[in-house]
């Protein structure tokens, strides 16, 4: 094994690792994420309306779509999409109604990640 990559492996099992860590590379995540009060307006209303088409298009305008699904990236890359698969608009906003304003609105604005990746390693192998 390298010697550099042995001192790592051996860096990182220190019960301090974190902490050494975060001092070289501080994560300091960057606050709530800040939402476009027109936007919200338009989605309180599409909401109430029930207007799936209308919620959809405007939620996918946000930088983060409050559910966590692999169709929404296709969606927000092709909004003609939307027209075309009415059952997966339909599943979608079923899914943003059950969960109400509040919670939609607490998730589009949630914390920004921290930029980094932390890598664990293990003496194992």
């Amino acid at each position: 094994m390298n010697h550099w990559t042995k001192l790592s492996i051996e860096f990182a099992n220190q019960r301090n690792y974190l902490d050494e860590l975060f001092r070289v590379y501080p994560t300091i995540p960057e606050g709530i994420r800040d939402i476009d009060e027109n936007l919200w307006q338009q989605v309180e209303q599409s909401f109430q309306a029930k207007n799936n088409v209308e919620l959809l298009n405007v939620l996918l305008k946000m930088d983060l779509f409050p559910i966590k699904d692999s169709y929404t990236a296709y969606l927000k890359r092709d909004s003609s999409s939307i027209s075309r698969n009415p059952n997966t608009v339909d599943r979608l906003c079923g899914r943003l109604y059950e969960m109400g304003l509040d919670k939609i609105l607490s998730d589009v604005q949630s914390q920004k990640k921290p930029i980094g990746r932390l890598v664990h390693y293990s003496n194992a192998g």
